[in-house]
C-alpha cells in the first residue's frame, strides 16, 4: 500500500518511524469536525462547478456514512494514514470509490486541519463558558443566603478585617465573570476559516471560501493564505484564558482545603468530593480540591509547551504544528472535569457560620474600626492608627482583646473615646457599616448579588 502523497518516493518509511510521525493516536478527536469541513468544502466545490452534482452527491453521502459509524464508534484508524484527513479519505474510497479523490481538490491537509480545530474550540468554548457559568451559580446560591453572615478577612494568611461570607463568595464570582469575558472575546479569533487557504498560497481553482465558511457556520474568513494555515495564535489564546481559569479554580481550592482543616473548621465538603486514609480511619481528604489545584499546573505546562513551540517556526506550516493538538486536547479535558467537579463540590458544600463569627470575635481584626472611630471623632488618621496600634499592644500583653478593654482603659490613652466605642467594635457593625460600593456592607453586597444574577442565564 502507497501513501496518499507517496507519488515522489520510492521508498516507504519503517512502521516505527509512521508510528513517531503519525497523529491519528490523537487528532482522531477531530474525526466529526473533520467530516464537517470535508461536506461543506466539497458542497463548495459543487457550486462553483469544480465537481460534478453526482460527484458531490456521492461524495457527501459517503461522508454522513462515515459520521454515523464514527459516532457509533465502528471506524478503524490506521496508523499508516498517519493523520484523521487521510484515515477518513482511506475510509472514504473503500465507501465510495475512486471519487473519493476528488475530496481534496483545491485544499491541503494544512488548511484542512487548521480547520478543523477551529470548529472544534469554537464549541469547546462554548461548553467552557457553560462550566463556568454552573460554578458562578453555585457561588452565587451560597452567597444569596449567606449576605449577614461574616468571617474573618486575611491579608498576609493573617487575620485583617471582618467581611460578610457573601462578600468573599462573590470574590471568586467575578474573577469567573472576567474569565467567561476572555473566552467570549476569543471566539472573535477563534470563529475564522482558513479553508481554502491550501498548503500556504491558496489555489487556482475558482473557489468561494467565504461561502465554505457560510456552510460551517464561520463569521469570519483569514485575508491571509500564509496567516491561515500557521496561526495557532487561537489556540494559545485558549490555552492563556484557560490558565488564568484554573489559576482562579486553584486559588479558591486552597481557601477550601484550609477552611475544610480542622484549624479552620470553617466548612463541610461534601462526602461525595473527599476521599479517607488507606491508614488513618479518621482521615477525610479534600481530594478533589487539590486535584483541581494540581491539575492548573498541567494547564499551564501546555500553554508554555506551545509558546515554546511556535517562538522559532518560520511561515508557513511545519511539522511542528503537529504539536499543537494533545495539550489542547488535555486542556479542554481538565477544564471539563475541573469546571464539573467545582460546580457539584460548590453546591454541596456545608457552611460553618457560627466558627466563621466566633473567629472575628476573638483577634484583633476590629483594629481598623477603633482607627476609623477616632478619626471619625476629629484624630488624624495616623494619630488615630499609633493609638490604636498601643492599644493592641496593651491587649497582647494582658491578655484581652478589644471588647474586652474597660472603658478606664480607652480614656487613659483617648479622651474621645466614649462608651459607643464597643457598639463600633461589633464585627457585625464592622461589616454592616462599610456599604462603599464594591465593600462589604450589607447593602452593598446586595447591590453586589443584584449585579452578579444579571451576569447569569435568565434561567437562574
Amino acid at each position: 500500500m502507497s501513501k496518499l502523497w507517496g507519488g515522489r518516493f520510492e521508498q516507504t518509511a519503517s512502521e516505527w518511524v509512521d508510528e513517531f510521525g503519525a497523529s491519528i493516536h490523537f487528532d482522531a478527536q477531530l474525526v466529526l469536525e473533520d467530516i464537517e469541513g470535508s461536506i461543506a468544502h466539497v458542497t463548495m466545490l459543487g457550486e462553483q462547478h469544480i465537481l460534478t452534482a453526482d460527484e458531490v452527491a456521492q461524495i457527501v453521502a459517503g461522508l454522513k456514512t462515515l459520521a454515523k459509524k464514527a459516532q457509533a464508534s465502528e471506524l478503524t484508524f490506521n496508523v499508516f494514514h498517519e493523520d484523521i484527513h487521510m484515515n477518513l479519505e482511506a475510509l472514504l474510497h473503500e465507501e465510495i470509490g475512486p471519487v473519493a479523490g476528488k475530496i481534496h481538490t483545491a485544499r491541503s491537509r494544512n488548511d484542512q486541519v487548521a480547520t478543523d480545530m477551529h470548529l472544534y474550540l469554537k464549541r469547546r468554548v462554548l461548553e467552557t463558558i457553560e462550566g463556568i457559568e454552573a460554578v458562578q451559580t453555585a457561588l452565587y446560591d451560597h452567597a444569596a443566603q449567606n449576605v449577614e453572615s461574616i468571617m474573618p478577612g486575611y491579608t498576609h494568611l493573617q487575620r485583617a478585617q471582618p467581611v460578610s461570607l457573601a462578600h468573599h463568595l462573590l470574590a471568586y464570582f467575578w474573577m469567573l465573570e472576567r474569565d467567561k469575558e476572555r473566552f467570549s472575546d476569543s471566539l472573535k479569533r477563534i470563529d475564522m476559516s482558513p479553508l481554502g487557504a491550501g498548503a500556504l498560497a491558496g489555489t487556482t481553482f475558482p473557489i468561494d471560501r467565504h461561502r465554505s465558511a457560510e456552510l460551517l457556520g464561520f463569521a469570519n474568513v483569514y485575508p491571509n493564505s500564509l496567516d491561515a494555515v500557521s496561526d495557532r495564535d487561537f489556540i494559545l489564546e485558549f490555552l492563556s484564558n484557560a490558565s488564568l481559569l484554573m489559576m482562579h479554580l486553584s486559588r479558591f481550592c486552597e481557601e477550601l482545603i484550609l477552611w475544610s482543616s480542622e484549624e479552620y473548621r470553617f466548612i463541610t465538603i461534601s462526602d461525595v468530593f473527599s476521599t479517607g486514609s488507606s491508614m488513618m480511619p479518621q482521615k477525610k481528604n479534600p481530594d478533589m480540591a487539590e486535584l483541581v489545584r494540581g491539575k492548573s499546573g498541567r494547564v499551564v505546562g501546555n500553554l508554555m509547551g506551545l509558546l515554546t513551540i511556535m517562538k522559532g517556526l518560520p511561515l508557513a506550516y511545519n511539522k511542528d504544528l503537529q504539536e499543537d493538538k494533545e495539550g489542547m486536547f488535555d486542556t479542554v479535558k481538565t477544564l471539563q472535569g475541573s469546571l464539573s467537579i467545582m460546580a457539584g463540590m460548590i453546591q454541596d458544600m456545608t457552611f460553618h457560620t457560627d466558627t466563621m463569627k466566633q473567629a472575628t470575635e476573638r483577634d484583633f481584626s476590629n483594629a481598623t474600626e477603633l482607627a476609623d472611630y477616632l478619626t471619625a471623632k476629629g484624630m488624624p488618621f495616623r494619630e488615630a492608627h499609633e493609638v490604636t496600634g498601643t492599644l493592641v499592644r496593651y491587649c497582647i500583653d494582658h491578655r484581652l482583646y478589644l471588647a474586652e478593654l474597660p472603658i478606664e482603659t480607652y480614656h487613659a490613652h483617648s479622651g474621645l473615646i466614649e462608651q459607643d466605642v464597643y457598639e463600633a467594635l461589633s464585627p457585625v457593625t464592622a461589616v454592616k457599616r462599610r456599604n462603599s460600593y464594591g465593600g462589604t456592607g450589607f447593602d452593598s453586597v446586595r447591590t453586589q448579588l443584584s449585579e452578579a444574577k444579571a451576569k447569569l442565564p435568565t434561567n437562574v
